[in-house]
């Protein structure tokens, strides 16, 4: 069984890129997470110490997301999916969705991100 811990619309004021101003100034991205887990335990003990603090999970994700600037999504969201996964080993599975809104594209768009799914090797 397969339950889901979500976080959704998590701002994050980052300098990933590869043009020199988003290094430079940054912009802000938007996070959301789908932790998957089995949450038969502590729906039934109601204590922390059986689930996932998802305060936890939101300082994990900003740091690994903040603390070295990457040219690709795809890479900080990597280094958000293996954070995630080394440090709450209950976690089987992390779905990562990365919005950049302010993507330096010459169009018009509500969005612009990537999707990425990492599970744990048995």
């Amino acid at each position: 069984m397969t339950d889901t811990i979500f976080v959704t619309g998590l701002s994050i004021h980052a300098r990933h890129g590869v043009m020199d101003h988003e290094t430079e100034v940054g912009q802000r991205f938007v996070i959301d997470l789908e932790l998957y887990t089995d949450l038969s335990e502590p729906s039934r003990s109601d204590r922390l110490a059986d689930t996932v603090s998802y305060a936890d999970v939101v300082a994990t994700t900003t740091a690994a997301f903040k603390n070295t600037n990457y040219k690709l999504l795809e890479r900080a969201a990597g280094a958000v999916a293996d954070a995630i996964l080394s440090h709450f080993p209950r976690i089987r599975a992390v779905k990562i969705t990365v919005h950049k809104p302010h993507a330096p594209i010459a169009a018009i768009f509500d969005d612009v991100g990537i999707m990425l799914t990492r599970s744990r090797h048995p």
